[in-house]
């Protein structure tokens, strides 16, 4: 459409809608022809292609989520990417009651939080503004050094495996491993939430081991077959072992 047809159809001023489509035309939203007709852009269309894969692993994941927080006790989140946001979009309540509320829909920490810190491990322009900015100081146990942070995303990427350690939530431990799409990137993460106490390693290695079977079974009824080889545990063992 040319830009008095939008501006016709949106009742908006000429003026005004010619600054909004210039906006929009920064931002890849939208693009225009050399007769200076508007058309959706590219980012528009990768946004609409992710909101749709959420919906899909919401609906495909649902049965594995509920078992696994019925399996384990502990609460289960699922978080994809909106924008440069990440959100939790699904909760299922465990047995074992967590004193923290996670909302749907909030964002999430990238730097301080296991799914938050899984996908800028996973996305360069997450991991930029992740490391580009003065970090908030969460708990005593946040990483805000900029050194630290970056050798944390590294370990995440290489072992695809996110840890928390009360760093977003004081007595709260939690854990986010990725569920791939096809070309290995993350589609979405499957984080799960434990009291820090009474928390040992043995606990622990099953809470992860557990998860990632999950994000597997998921990725199967999703028909990814991408495996860039087997998840690793914290401690970098082969978690199918």
């Amino acid at each position: 459409m040319r830009l008095t047809e939008l501006s016709q159809a949106v009742n908006a001023p000429v003026s005004s809608m010619h600054n909004l489509l210039q906006t929009m035309l920064a931002a890849e939203l939208i693009t225009a022809t050399e007769d200076l007709r508007y058309m959706v852009g590219p980012r528009a269309i990768t946004v609409s292609i992710k909101v749709m894969n959420s919906l899909e692993i919401r609906t495909v994941g649902r049965r594995h989520l509920e078992l696994l927080a019925k399996t384990l006790g502990n609460d289960v989140y699922l978080a994809v990417r909106v924008g440069n946001r990440i959100v939790y979009v699904e909760r299922f309540r465990g047995s074992q009651p967590v004193s923290v509320n996670i909302r749907i829909g909030d964002s999430l920490a990238l730097h301080a939080t296991a799914a938050g810190k899984l996908y800028a491990a996973y996305d360069d322009d997450l991991r930029e503004r992740a490391m580009g900015r003065v970090q908030m100081q969460l708990t005593p146990s946040t990483i805000t050094d900029p050194a630290e942070l970056s050798a944390e995303l590294d370990r995440i990427r290489q072992q695809e495996l996110s840890l928390s350690r009360e760093e977003g939530a004081p007595g709260i431990f939690g854990l986010a491993v990725p569920v791939h799409d096809a070309e290995g990137g993350i589609m979405a993460a499957i984080h799960v939430s434990a009291l820090s106490a009474g928390l040992d390693a043995d606990r622990e290695a099953e809470l992860i081991k557990s998860t990632q079977q999950s994000a597997m079974n998921i990725e199967s009824d999703l028909g990814v077959r991408y495996r860039a080889g087997a998840p690793l545990t914290a401690t970098g063992h082969d978690a199918r072992n």
